[in-house]
């Protein structure tokens, strides 16, 4: 199966388009006002996004009816959670048809039996970079500590993603790898995709996998 690929903190409409023209399998968007890519508060979806594109609400503990609020009004079909979300909270976003995606931070002493709990709860695990943002840290963490990860839910890999990397690093070979998730690395400025690195990730990406 070819790798997924989403493009994530998308903030402006022109750009948002632009990449969505792309075709690329999801895009993010970021509601958490602490990260240089905020959509802010008057943020919409442009009506030419292609629907194609899974739309992705990214959160940090954020009150769960804020949550549901902003996923139905931007017509969200995937819900992704940065912080200390309880599963029960998943589980209740989940009932309400969203896919969850449930991010954690990777380092040396991470263990991935913690996730145990989350499995029935979430639709996808995300694997990051530490960072204080949350996200977007520009970092790679050590792939080789996803040999510990022995769960059956799939997962995005984020942290530091670039064209050179994926071509330059032996992507991992895990059954679960789901999807490359994309940020920085494609951007000219923070929540600014420059199309031609979008376009380059996506061809790189689809040369690899499939």
């Amino acid at each position: 199966m070819s790798l997924k690929v989403k493009v994530c903190g998308m903030k402006y409409a022109d750009n948002i388009e632009a990449v969505g023209a792309l075709m690329p399998d999801y895009m993010g968007f970021i509601f958490f006002p602490s990260s240089p890519r905020f959509v802010g508060m008057d943020f919409h979806i442009p009506a030419g996004l292609p629907r194609q594109a899974g739309r992705v609400g990214v959160f940090v503990n954020e009150q769960t009816e804020a949550i549901i609020q902003l996923a139905r009004q931007h017509q969200l079909t995937h819900i992704q959670l940065h912080g200390t979300e309880s599963v029960a909270e998943c589980k209740m976003l989940r009932n309400l048809g969203y896919s969850v995606i449930k991010a954690f931070a990777i380092h040396p002493d991470f263990d991935f039996n913690n996730l145990r709990s989350y499995s029935e709860a979430v639709d996808f695990f995300l694997f990051d970079s530490p960072s204080q943002n949350h996200g977007g840290s520009g970092k790679v963490f050590s792939w080789a500590l996803l040999s510990n990860y022995k769960l059956e839910v799939p997962f995005f890999l984020s942290g530091g993603l670039s064209s050179e990397i994926v071509r330059t690093h032996a992507l991992p070979q895990h059954p679960q790898f789901f999807a490359l998730d994309v940020n920085s690395g494609v951007e000219d400025s923070p929540g600014i995709k420059n199309v031609n690195k979008v376009m380059d990730f996506l061809q790189t990406v689809k040369s690899i996998s499939s």
